[in-house]
């Protein structure tokens, strides 16, 4: 396969990946999370990392076969060589989106679950330390 056909796989690759990012993203700017929704969007997001993993292994692997060195300056020389440039270039702004958008979605959970922490330790501390328990569930008061 050539570099173009595979850099073009990589490329649409990482568009489903940056589409699951997407919905994540609106999955936890709704008011009521659904943890089951999240799940299955973890789920896709590894499936769609490991086969990311795969396609990269492949080229970089081909990259050094073919005496480039190894690393974007490898790259970018191989993809110069075959001309297929403007694919590399298009590979890196979509990988680039998927970064961002996962950094955003990483900074906005980490914010809901400091609230939700800030919301325990609040009713914690108005009932006692007896309303719920460290592993997060209501303790029962078997008095």
């Amino acid at each position: 396969m050539s570099l173009g056909k595979h850099l073009a796989l990589q490329q649409q690759a990482i568009e489903q990946l940056v589409q699951l990012l997407e919905q994540e993203r609106l999955a936890l700017a709704q008011a009521k999370v659904d943890g089951e929704r999240l799940q299955e969007l973890t789920a896709s997001k590894q499936a769609a990392l490991f086969r990311l993993e795969q396609l990269e292994a492949i080229r970089s692997g081909a990259q050094l076969k073919l005496g480039y060195g190894a690393g974007r300056k490898g790259a970018l020389k191989a993809a110069a060589d075959a001309d297929c440039l403007e694919v590399w270039r298009e590979v890196q702004g979509v990988a680039r989106r998927a970064r961002e958008l996962n950094t955003a979605n990483g900074e906005a959970l980490g914010m809901r679950m400091a609230c939700n922490q800030r919301i325990v330790g609040f009713l914690n501390s108005v009932s006692g330390n007896k309303l719920y328990g460290p592993d997060g569930r209501a303790q029962r008061d078997d008095r």
